[in-house]
């Protein structure tokens, strides 16, 4: 017996399961099929009868639905008197398109907090809910960012890199971080040692790391951080070649060499800083380097830059004076502090944003004057700009957890002695004591099912002893209409699906469902247009399940005319005379096709590519995305299709 699954499904998804079931002898069989699931609803029959002729196979089909996101698995049976076969599958299925998550945080230093819970309406039962954690170490509220690194979709050299900078910081509590979906510990030390194979492997011969493949031209900013990266996972306890490492020092001791003529100075200098402290973290400070460097160009450094030549400084004068100018360029308010520094049209060389400074500035205040005023202002200022619980990408999100790991380690001083208690209404929810420095979470899960059924209510969480309470609120849930509608935030996206062999192979319902037959070759043809010139941008489209992308790189796909083929204006872009690919990489993935640039002129964009239709069934199509990966509010989608293949 072989089943023929789908790689992955949607929720939503619903599918018939091809079971192939082959008899190798020399007289017909009469055979019991027997379907078993788990996370999976049968349609119809559980079983069916079928007889096999001699030396020949027959295929039988089970319907089935997808029940909740997860993992769905399933086990099929096929008797014949005393001949029996047996075959188990697992396959994920995700989360809805619609799916939303928001998370509050907060304290309780006296006392208790009254949070009000309106019962959700108008959602899916079966997915998501209400997940309650408290600490007494605030290294909870960075949870949210840990899952964003280690959930992080793109496979590019600074996702790596950033998430080793913020795994190898964390190493000593990765305990405090426990939500759902947050892998354990033992996981992400696995994914750690992945990360650090991937950058070990991309590294080109001259010591330099480029963005996406080995050998393509070297990314300065990403050097750099490579080696930061690298640096601090061997100092984690982690296996990094020592001749990666040589190699990598070397390049950032020369960085300056490297740079294209396009970097404009302020982008140079603050490359020139990022490598010194680098440098420093590998114990090879070069204080003269770093005050030629900060005397040639003063008040011209970025924010960034300054910060981080601080500590390679030892002139007291230079040292005050950059404190001096750090307090000057502070943005404060009565709570707060942030800072803001302009590179204009060229930030995405070093992939700048004002909250990454900010997590750099604090880093360096801390190390350098933890005295200032500024640190908690500065701290308050980032907690108060999480978006969902975290900062805006990952290289935010690197930078800002390892500042911030510094200033807990620093400033939480009061040895915790107190028990939390938590009560949904007037029910007990549960309670845990805390005593001593521990990273211990306690986490209360309620699914939204309860949560209906339980109605509006409030959540009570208190605390009796000393020291503060942290706690988390986090909400999960999907709408009962899966249907998103296209939306423009910077860029306009469509997506339609073409017939190759045959033109009744592909065809579309008044209502926009897209209906294909089994077994037929499909173009999907993705449209992008940019309003003004974008970086770093990302083209994702997600599959339906019913279709395997075919990979035109293998000798046993069948050949068919790529979107470089068929060489028309609206498929490319236009440099200096020239039409070539607007894309720099591009990705097939089992649900995913991803295409990627580094740079994107205002224009209109197609990319094209080619799947088969090999599962019957009607399929939830998540929205084609285009986005900028460092500025993610920069985004366009289209709407949720419904694919039919049958």
């Amino acid at each position: 017996v072989r089943p023929s699954a789908p790689r992955f499904a949607n929720f939503g998804d619903s599918f018939e399961l091809p079971v192939v079931v082959q008899n190798q002898g020399d007289a017909p069989l009469e055979v019991d099929v027997v379907l078993q699931t788990s996370n999976l609803t049968l349609v119809g029959s559980a079983g069916m009868r079928v007889t096999v002729p001699a030396n020949d196979r027959v295929e039988v089909r089970f319907p089935v639905a997808t029940s909740s996101a997860g993992i769905a698995g399933f086990r099929v049976t096929a008797v014949s008197g005393d001949l029996a076969d047996s075959a188990t599958v697992e396959l994920p299925v995700y989360t809805p398109a619609t799916a939303e998550a928001f998370a509050t945080y907060g304290v309780v230093d006296v006392g208790a907090v009254d949070q009000p819970l309106l019962a959700p309406t108008d959602v899916i039962p079966e997915f998501g809910g209400l997940e309650v954690s408290t600490s007494s170490t605030s290294l909870q509220a960075l949870t949210d960012a840990v899952l964003y690194l280690t959930d992080y979709d793109y496979d590019t050299a600074d996702a790596s890199a950033s998430r080793i900078i913020a795994i190898a910081s964390l190493a000593d509590v990765l305990d405090a971080f426990d939500a759902e979906g947050m892998p354990t510990p033992a996981a992400i030390t696995t994914a750690m040692k992945d990360d650090i194979a991937t950058l070990v492997a991309l590294q080109n011969d001259d010591g330099g790391f480029p963005y996406w493949r080995k050998y393509d031209l070297v990314d300065p900013f990403i050097t750099i951080q490579a080696t930061h990266a690298l640096l601090l996972a061997r100092d984690g306890g982690y296996t990094v070649p020592v001749n990666t490492l040589d190699m990598a020092l070397a390049y950032i001791a020369d960085i300056e060499s490297y740079i294209p003529d396009y970097y404009g100075q302020r982008e140079r200098d603050s490359l020139s800083a990022y490598a010194l402290w680098v440098r420093d973290l590998a114990g090879q400070r070069d204080t003269s380097k770093a005050e030629t460097l900060y005397q040639d160009r003063g008040d011209e450094l970025a924010v960034d830059a300054i910060a981080w030549l601080w500590s390679s400084i030892d002139d007291t004068g230079m040292r005050d004076d950059i404190e001096r100018t750090l307090n000057n360029r502070a943005v404060e308010t009565a709570g707060a502090a942030n800072f803001t520094t302009e590179y204009g049209d060229s930030s995405y060389l070093i992939m700048q944003s004002d909250r990454r400074t900010d997590g750099i500035v604090l880093d360096a205040l801390i190390a350098n004057s933890p005295d200032s005023d500024l640190i908690p202002k500065v701290v308050a200022g980032l907690l108060a700009n999480k978006v969902k619980g975290r900062w805006n990408n990952v290289q935010e999100n690197a930078f800002i957890l390892l500042a911030l790991k510094s200033y807990f380690d620093e400033y939480e001083a009061q040895t915790p002695a107190f028990v939390a208690t938590v009560w949904l209404g007037d029910r007990f929810a549960g309670e845990h004591s805390f005593q001593g420095r521990e990273t211990d979470r306690v986490n209360l899960t309620i699914p939204t099912s309860e949560l209906i059924a339980t109605g509006d209510t409030d959540l009570v969480l208190a605390k009796d002893g000393s020291g503060r309470l942290y706690y988390r609120i986090g909400l999960r849930y999907a709408p009962a209409d899966l249907q998103l509608d296209a939306l423009d935030r910077g860029f306009v996206v469509d997506r339609v699906y073409e017939a190759i062999d045959d033109p009744t192979d592909v065809s579309r319902d008044a209502d926009g469902t897209w209906h294909v037959k089994a077994g037929a070759r499909v173009r999907i043809r993705l449209t992008m247009v940019a309003e003004s010139q974008r970086t770093h941008v990302a083209l994702i489209d997600p599959l339906p399940a019913g279709l395997e992308s075919l990979n035109p790189s293998l000798a046993v796909t069948q050949s068919v005319l790529s979107p470089t083929d068929e060489s028309s204006p609206g498929d490319n872009w236009r440099v200096d005379g020239w039409w070539g690919r607007w894309y720099e990489h591009e990705q097939l993935r089992d649900d995913r096709t991803e295409a990627f640039t580094t740079l994107l002129p205002a224009g209109t964009y197609t990319y094209s590519y080619v799947a088969r239709a090999t599962t019957p069934g009607s399929f939830v199509v998540p929205p084609t995305r285009a986005e900028e990966m460092y500025s993610p509010e920069t985004f366009g989608r289209t709407s949720t299709d419904r694919l039919i293949v049958e």
